[in-house]
């Protein structure tokens, strides 16, 4: 019997790895895991009861207990907390600008990392595989996946791409009220996190210059290349 196929894709914020990484999946006919929508989740519900984000402990404590639920379909993936549906909560300003104080929390990163790394080989088991995004999968949450990915892009391309998910636009303006969101977002996760870099047997896939097609194209190759190998 053939082994579930295991895709890791690491990236920094703006890289296409999301987008990417659900196309993917789409085209392998296989389960797509978001994982840094667990922290938006976990961001969420403890601004949701009101926590400090500053009191590590409290904020651990709330990994533990987070009844959390996350959809697997890339054409249309979901996150749901104690039955309710955040998939397009988690994505507002409030939880963006607060995420990094969830994500740093090294007690928070060890149990959402061994969440994803039970998805991970639950997704892969249901589905024939499993295309894993986020900022430490290759790395830490799935170091012997089938195939490892680091994508990335220049950051003027991250700044660009994310002024126009965000704002519609990609004029000076928009660019700079999008820069907080992804340059200091980078800077403070990239202290608990290597995601810039690709580590021993990752292969970087750099997106600057290539459209969203070129981009999964480019990730689809070295899949190929690499389960060939």
């Amino acid at each position: 019997m053939t082994a579930p196929l295991t895709i890791a894709i690491d990236g920094p914020s703006g890289s296409g790895k999301s987008s990417v990484s659900r196309a993917v999946a789409r085209h392998l006919g296989v389960g797509f895991l978001d994982t840094g929508a667990m922290y938006r989740a976990l961001t969420w519900w403890c601004l949701e009861r009101g926590l400090d984000l500053t009191d590590a402990d409290a904020v651990a404590a709330a990994a533990r207990d987070l009844p959390l639920d996350v959809g697997t379909d890339p054409d249309a993936p979901t996150v749901s907390v104690d039955g309710t549906d955040v998939s397009a909560a988690i994505r507002t300003t409030r939880v963006s600008t607060k995420v990094s104080a969830v994500a740093t929390n090294l007690e928070v990163r060890a149990e959402l990392q061994q969440r994803q790394r039970d998805l991970v080989a639950r997704i892969a088991r249901e589905t024939g595989g499993v295309v894993a995004e986020g900022r430490d999968i290759t790395t830490v949450v799935a170091p012997d996946a089938s195939v490892r990915v680091l994508l990335t892009a220049s950051e003027e391309a991250r700044l660009r791409r994310r002024s126009a998910e965000l704002h519609g636009a990609t004029d000076a303006a928009a660019v700079e009220a999008t820069r907080d969101q992804v340059v200091r977002r980078d800077r403070d996760d990239s202290t608990v996190s290597t995601f810039t870099e690709a580590a021993p047997g990752v292969v970087l896939v750099d997106t600057s210059d290539l459209d969203f097609e070129q981009s999964v194209a480019a990730v689809l190759e070295v899949v190929a290349a690499e389960t060939a190998s």
